[in-house]
Formats: C-alpha cells, structure tokens, sequence
C-alpha cells in the first residue's frame, strides 16, 4: 500500500508539472482523460473483478451529475461536498438496482442496465427542476487569485480533476487489492464454488454494483464540471457505449490499463475532427464519425483482443518476467 500511494503522489506531481507546461486545449483534455479514467475504473471494478456486465454507466454518471449540481445550486456548497453528494447519492441508487438486479447476469443484467440508460437521462425532460433539455449550471467558481493571474480555469479544471482521478484510482486499487477484490474475482470465476467456501454471492455483487456506481457518479460530476453543465445530452447512450470501448480497450480486469482506455477515448473526437476536415467538414461525417470509430473499435478488440490490448500486455510481460 505505501508503494501505491508514493507512485500516485509522484505521478501527481508530474502531471500538475506538465499541466503547467502545455497549451489550454491539452490542459483541458488531461481534465477529460482524468474523467474517463474515472469512469473506467468504475467498469473494471463491477465487470472485470465481480463479472457484472453493465451498459449502464453514463445513467450513473447522470445521477451523479445532476446530484452534484442540485447540491451546488440549492445549497451553495463547497466543490469538495458537491462531490461527496455525488458519490453518496449515485451509490445509493446503486445500492437499489444492484438489489434489483442480483439475481441477474449476462445479457439479462446488460440489457436492463441498457434500458437504463436509455431511459433514466430522459427523464430529467419530465422535471423542472432538474432544467429539463437544457439543464442545469455547474459552476466552480474561479480559481483562487495567489495562483496567479496567469492559471486559468482550463487549468482550474485540470488541478481539480487530477486530483479527485489520483484520489479514487488510489481507493479503487485498494479495495480490488483487499479480500472484497479476490471475493469478486472467486465469484466471477465459479459463483457455485465460492457460494460452497462460505461467501454470500448475492451480497457480494451487490456491494460491487453499490461501489461502481459511487465511482461512476464521481464521474459523472467531473464531467459536469469540465463542461459547466448538467444535461440529458451529456450523458446519452453514446457515453456509455463508449466507456465500454474504452473498457475493453484498456484490459476490462485492469486499473492502470484505464489510462490508455481513457486517452483513446479523447482522442477519437479529435481524430474524428482531422478526417472530416479532409473530407470536405461534412456536418454528417462530423456528427457520425466519433461513433462509427468507437463501433469499430470495440469490434475488433473482440475479435482480435478479447481482453484488450491492455490485458494482453500485462499478460505478456507475466510470462516475461517468470521466464
């Protein structure tokens, strides 16, 4: 544990230096990259360790979200208990549908949780206070003044998320580290078996799907934050296809593998941008294209990578090593 904890303060440390030495459209992709690996972690958690399939999480995020921002708005709150109320609020909802759902696995948990998050981002349009398609405001506020004049809010955005990814990677890795992770890995492996050991499975998932979606809505609230919004828009279907993309892409049983998952997911939109442009800025090349690209993807990290790309290298350099 002291070893993870010194390698996530020195990683911190490089990464606030190099936000410092970058442009305001990187600065503000490093607030994005932080958010998805957020995000990740929430799935490498739920599916890769408890074996839960979950096509969910962008309605996490969104409960998250709007939880974060009602408590901002209607409370003038601190950002930091913004944020708690984020976790709290998604995990308890959590809690509610892993409940619902324990009994559940394969395609019929995925396809509730798709239902999910078909549904649940709509149903901001049938409540006034929650701002309906336009949303709600997500405000910070500025950053504080002895940063200089020169520290902008890009970079505001990017202290703050760092800092909340850092903090929950670290208590993510330690909780898949502990005897909750190898429970959730016995019970992904032989649900029977771990059931005869003496473990309560039910109680278990439960418990995975309850964290996950704290996570998730940790998320979810950085993601408003990076936007200054909270609205169905942002937390669509597509959100949550692409989260798994990035899922399978990074190795769906490992955590420092949501790193590359979550660079690639930035990175798409701005590939996506450089191929429109060359084939004339069509409005529905743009529009279209970021998907396509992630379908694609997770296509062929099926096919050709079932654990990812990430999973196989850490894989690779096991055997490496043993040799």
């Amino acid at each position: 544990m002291r070893k993870r904890l010194l390698f996530f303060i020195l990683l911190g440390w490089v990464l606030l230096i190099v936000g410092d030495r970058v442009d305001e459209l990187r600065v503000y992709q490093g607030a994005q990259i932080s958010m998805y690996a957020i995000a990740l972690s929430s799935i490498v958690l739920l599916t890769g360790y408890s074996g839960q399939v979950s096509l969910g999480n962008g309605a996490m995020m969104a409960v998250g979200g709007y939880a974060a921002a009602l408590t901002l708005n209607n409370l003038q709150t601190p950002i930091w208990f913004a944020f708690l109320m984020s976790i709290l609020a998604s995990a308890i909802f959590g809690a509610l549908l892993g409940a619902s759902a324990a009994r559940l696995s394969g395609p019929y948990l995925a396809g509730t949780t798709l239902a999910l998050a078909v549904g649940l981002p709509a149903l901001a349009n049938q409540f006034g206070f929650l701002g309906g398609e336009q949303g709600i405001l997500f405000d910070v506020g500025f950053p504080p003044e002895r940063f200089g004049e020169e520290f902008s809010q890009y970079k505001w955005f990017f202290w703050i998320a760092t800092f909340i990814a850092l903090i929950s990677l670290f208590i993510t890795s330690n909780i898949l580290h502990s005897r909750f992770g190898r429970t959730w890995r016995a019970i992904r492996g032989n649900s029977l078996a771990a059931e005869l050991a003496g473990v309560h499975s039910a109680r278990m998932k439960v418990l995975a799907f309850t964290i996950s979606s704290a996570i998730a809505g940790l998320a979810g609230a950085v993601l408003a934050m990076t936007i200054s919004l909270v609205s169905p828009g942002a937390y669509t279907l597509s959100l949550s296809f692409a989260l798994v993309t990035g899922a399978v892409l990074a190795g769906i049983s490992s955590l420092p593998g949501v790193m590359l998952g979550a660079v690639i997911l930035v990175a798409i939109p701005e590939f996506a941008d450089v191929v429109a442009h060359r084939l004339g800025d069509s409005e529905k090349v743009i529009t279209h294209l970021p998907g396509l690209i992630v379908s694609v993807l997770l296509i062929l990290s099926v096919i050709f990578t079932p654990n990812g790309p990430g999973e196989n290298l850490r894989k690779h350099r096991k055997k490496k090593s043993a040799h």
